[in-house]
């Protein structure tokens, strides 16, 4: 038997860092929780939570330097998985409340308020996913995820080999984007029972 994946889940004040350690455990993988950046490196794969606001956890994410962290890994091949806002902060910018704020940049494009009439969009949702996605591999297109969020990136300006796994609440918005080693989910795999389950248990199996 292989050894077990690690995994370093980023703490920078923002996330469910527990509930994502557990669900990660749940699956086989070996789980840091650590805002130290010499593991978060070293590890198999990096997991960046967040919640709450994007400029919230902007701000968090650089006082680790936890950009140059994501970035560094990118570069190297390594894998990362952001879910919800920390999915958000890979965009360039996030435009909240009329304010625009500058996110990591590692794709271009804004993440924006949906246009819905019920916000936030809240609840199990079903998922479009990509043909030949590595993270939704063997999952029922019936599927559904929890998601909770009020802004989502509504279109994709990045590399055309990206798989772009699609939601729609009143509007299509990106529920998942695979790009290389860099993936990211809208949605709380964590909170999604069995289905998170899943498509965790895909992530750490590609590491």
């Amino acid at each position: 038997m292989s050894a077990a994946r690690k995994v370093v889940v980023l703490d920078y004040g923002s996330g469910n860092l527990r509930s994502a350690q557990r669900a990660l455990e749940r699956v086989g993988a070996e789980v840091e929780v650590t805002a130290d950046a010499a593991a978060a490196l070293a590890a198999d794969g990096l997991v960046v939570p967040g919640v709450g606001a994007f400029e919230a956890c902007m701000t968090g994410l650089r006082g680790i330097g936890g950009e140059k962290i994501i970035d560094d890994r990118v570069r190297a091949g390594r894998p990362v998985l952001g879910v919800c806002v920390g999915m958000q902060i890979l965009f360039a910018r996030g435009v909240e409340f009329g304010v625009e704020s500058v996110g990591c940049g590692q794709w271009p494009g804004s993440v924006t308020r949906l246009h819905a009439p019920v916000i936030p969009h809240m609840g199990w949702n079903v998922v479009d996913s990509a043909p030949g996605s590595l993270l939704f591999k063997g999952i029922s297109p019936d599927t559904r995820f929890y998601f909770v969020h009020s802004y989502a990136a509504r279109s994709w300006e990045g590399g055309p080999d990206a798989l772009l796994t699609w939601a729609t609440h009143h509007e299509r918005f990106l529920a998942a984007v695979e790009d290389g080693p860099l993936s990211a989910t809208q949605f709380h795999p964590e909170k999604s029972g069995d289905a998170g389950a899943a498509l965790l248990a895909n992530w750490v199996e590609g590491l």
